[in-house]
């Protein structure tokens, strides 16, 4: 029986939706994106599918479910899809530990990434004690993870998982949050450079981010300046 395409909803500059392009391209499942602009996942047409207004929300046909919550979504996916327990383990020691790791990204590398993310590109004024608080922070996250993986290759068992996946897309853009160049963001913790550079190195990395820019713009950065100068822009204008 053959799977229709998952509707993807997203904003290219939000790295969470593609932690679900990532899972269903390890996992080949059928998806088509629907990307909408930043400035627009407050508005219809898709707050009446995610009230919370964030990006990203699936639609999916096979099932009629409609999910948001990045969590939820990657697990579902591979409740529903993953039959061979490519991305997780049947056994309850192991899939307790790909949850725990995911809840962690989810409740802390996600959110501190993002407030620092938030406060060094996108915020009005330069509030030096909050930069300094999400940089500390970012740390301490790549620090857990750098411990994490001690003689290990992957967090969870010997072979990668969702909760790997998980982390790819914030690690991607830490060089935004500690404000350094990007060779040189994983300088203190080799193990997670290892770590990520063998993920981002898959083709399910590679094909997600063939659609994951906007045209004219070559990196993250560049993007997150634009969206910045767009939002300077739209608050000038209000204001005159």
């Amino acid at each position: 029986m053959s799977t229709k395409p998952i509707r993807v909803w997203l904003a290219p500059p939000g790295p969470n939706p593609w932690k679900v392009i990532l899972v269903l391209e390890e996992l080949q499942i059928p998806y088509e994106i629907v990307s909408i602009k930043f400035e627009d996942i407050k508005a219809k047409p898709f707050i009446d599918l995610n009230p919370n207004g964030r990006v990203p929300a699936i639609e999916d046909p096979n099932t009629g479910l409609v999910l948001w919550e990045t969590g939820a979504v990657i697990l579902y996916l591979v409740e529903q899809y993953d039959v061979v327990k490519k991305l997780t383990y049947g056994t309850v020691q192991e899939k307790s530990h790909v949850q725990q790791w995911l809840m962690f990204q989810i409740s802390g590398q996600g959110p501190y990434y993002g407030q620092g993310s938030w406060f060094h590109v996108l915020h009005s004024e330069k509030l030096p004690s909050a930069i300094n608080r999400y940089v500390e922070e970012a740390k301490r996250i790549c620090g857990v993870l750098e411990q994490g993986l001690t003689d290990k290759r992957w967090l969870v068992g010997d072979k990668i998982t969702l909760a790997d996946l998980a982390f790819v897309p914030w690690n991607d853009r830490l060089d935004v949050v500690l404000m350094c160049p990007a060779e040189c963001k994983f300088n203190d913790f080799p193990r997670v450079k290892a770590w990520h550079e063998s993920m981002v190195a898959r083709p399910s990395w590679e094909k997600a981010m063939e659609n994951g820019m906007p045209k004219q713009v070559s990196n993250m950065e560049e993007y997150l300046a634009k969206i910045k100068v767009k939002k300077n822009t739209r608050a000038e204008a209000e204001g005159s």
